[in-house]
């Protein structure tokens, strides 16, 4: 972490989108890590336009500091456009999985019960080991974890990064993209024609 500690500083969920070329990912991390700020979860997926990745990226921050690493990488050659937002803009979830002993978990009764409570799903069950599979936000997975390991011991646990969408009907990329497209036109219609003899 930063100098200035979590508490001050706000969740901020950075999404970049740019084209999945080679490097970019250490591009990117290295802006935060001049900012000296965490990176707390990072995820990278194809968005809705077809050749465009979106990167998710999440860091306790100031207004301030987040603005300067949104601006730091739109500078790179290869990212369209990044964006910051914080939780109330967004819809988030992220995805945890729990590994469990099977002889431990048959013992314990309250151990189902307690998945039906926090809407988890099993995956997997074999003679040795319960895979358990829960979608939520980070607290949500967390207590899960707490109380599962509680009531029997979790053998492994996984959590993956956030996946967030934002309110707004469309992609804020497809927006851009549209104007750009535009301009282009514009322009082509500006340059005069040169005849054919």
């Amino acid at each position: 972490m930063s100098h200035i500690d979590k508490k001050d500083k706000t969740l901020y969920t950075v999404t970049i989108f740019s084209e999945n070329t080679v490097g970019l990912l250490n591009q990117v991390t290295a802006v935060f890590t001049r900012r000296q700020l965490n990176i707390e979860t990072l995820s990278v997926s194809p968005s809705a336009i077809e050749g465009i990745h979106k990167f998710t990226v999440t860091a306790f921050a100031d207004r301030e500091t987040v603005e300067k690493v949104v601006l730091s990488i739109d500078k790179r050659v290869d990212v369209l456009k990044s964006y910051y937002n914080t939780d109330e803009e967004l819809i988030h979830q992220e995805i945890a999985m729990y590994k469990l002993s099977t002889p431990e978990f048959i013992g314990h009764v309250s151990v189902e019960a307690l998945i039906r409570k926090h809407n988890a799903i099993i995956l997997d069950v074999t003679e040795d080991i319960v895979v358990i599979e829960k979608t939520g936000h980070y607290a949500e997975t967390q207590a899960l974890f707490h109380e599962l390991n509680e009531k029997v011991r979790v053998l492994q646990f996984i959590r993956s990064g956030r996946i967030a969408i934002t309110r707004s009907k469309i992609e804020r990329l497809s927006d851009m993209l549209a104007e750009i497209e535009e301009k282009r036109k514009k322009k082509a219609k500006k340059q005069p024609t040169i005849p054919v003899s």
